[in-house]
């Protein structure tokens, strides 16, 4: 069980059966009386957001999360298909829990997924992805003395801004937590 002091952003607790999130969060004493813990909270499940006030003496119960290494296989129309390595069970994420992640997904990748009880609320990526480049304009001689970039486009759609040096063709390091290009990589 959490306490009210316990309370800080990114801290997950269980209200009414249902799992939510602290986005932000405010502490004010008044001169007299009981502290006051003033939270905007997003539910795990539905993302909808709310304020909500706690008094110093309210306590929470823990979000009952687990996170599970799974594997991609595909997507089809709108589903993105998982599988756990062990028990070869496949869960589906729709778009929307998906987010920004699928401009980083290729097959086969591990990531992880979260999951509240049976439900899937999302996922994790791992920080760095290689990728091969499949459209990129050529390289002209003298380009990177003016360390300028130019747009290339990755195997997953996704559209990074790389050295003129990148050719089509090559595999390259994504940062999945900024969507920057890394480096090239040598195989």
């Amino acid at each position: 069980m959490y306490s009210a002091s316990d309370l800080k952003k990114n801290l997950k607790i269980q209200i009414d059966g249902e799992p939510y999130v602290i986005v932000d969060f405010e502490f004010s004493k008044p001169g007299k009386g009981q502290a006051l813990y003033r939270c905007k909270l997003k539910n795990m499940i539905t993302g909808s957001q709310f304020d909500r006030t706690f008094r110093s003496v309210d306590s929470f119960e823990p979000a009952n999360l687990q996170e599970k290494k799974m594997q991609y296989l595909y997507r089809d129309e709108s589903n993105y298909c998982f599988m756990d390595n062990e028990t070869y069970e496949q869960v589906f994420l729709m778009d929307d829990q998906v987010g920004d992640a699928r401009n980083f997904l290729i097959e086969n990748l591990d990531v992880e997924i979260l999951f509240f009880g049976e439900k899937a609320l999302g996922i994790t990526l791992p920080n760095f992805i290689d990728v091969t480049v499949i459209k990129a304009e050529p390289w002209a001689k003298g380009d990177s003395v003016t360390g300028k970039t130019k747009p290339a486009e990755v195997e997953t759609g996704y559209i990074v801004q790389v050295p003129p040096f990148v050719e089509e063709g090559e595999r390259i390091r994504i940062d999945t937590r900024s969507g920057d290009y890394v480096t090239r990589v040598k195989e």
